[in-house]
């Protein structure tokens, strides 16, 4: 039970500093991607401030087989790059750049009842069922 609330406290965190940081505009993160348009860069330093405190932290628990919580840490092992991870990445990067949202801000401005937020997520979601089965394919 304690790993559910640990998560539920870090997700509610995190949400909470996506909001505060601009990241859940989709008009922000659209003009910090636009480098040709207006461009605002103020998005530079919530990411620069996130690689800050947690290169070190990273760094310096690397070594740590299980968590503060006694689970087991489990991390990719796959370090090649392949079609599919290509393929996936640019598709991520294309969807960002168009609609200016990722998934984790996207789920953090539920909350304001956008329409375009809303429809995002939906077509997430099918995106998601959609890979399910393209990927017996690929």
């Amino acid at each position: 039970m304690s790993e559910k609330l640990f998560s539920l406290l870090s997700g509610i965190i995190f949400g909470i500093g996506l909001v505060i940081s601009g990241m859940t505009n989709p008009e922000k993160v659209i003009g910090f991607l636009s480098l040709t348009y207006n461009w605002d860069a103020s998005l530079i330093f919530v990411m620069g401030g996130a690689i800050i405190v947690t290169a070190p932290v990273f760094f310096i628990l690397k070594n740590k087989t299980s968590s503060s919580l006694g689970l087991e840490i489990k991390l990719p092992q796959k370090k090649d790059l392949d079609k599919n991870l290509l393929l996936g990445s640019s598709l991520f990067g294309i969807g960002w750049g168009l609609v200016g949202l990722c998934p984790g801000p996207a789920i953090s401005s539920i909350a304001f009842f956008e329409p375009l937020t809303i429809i995002f997520l939906v077509f997430m979601m099918v995106g998601i069922i959609i890979n399910k089965y393209i990927k017996k394919f690929i």
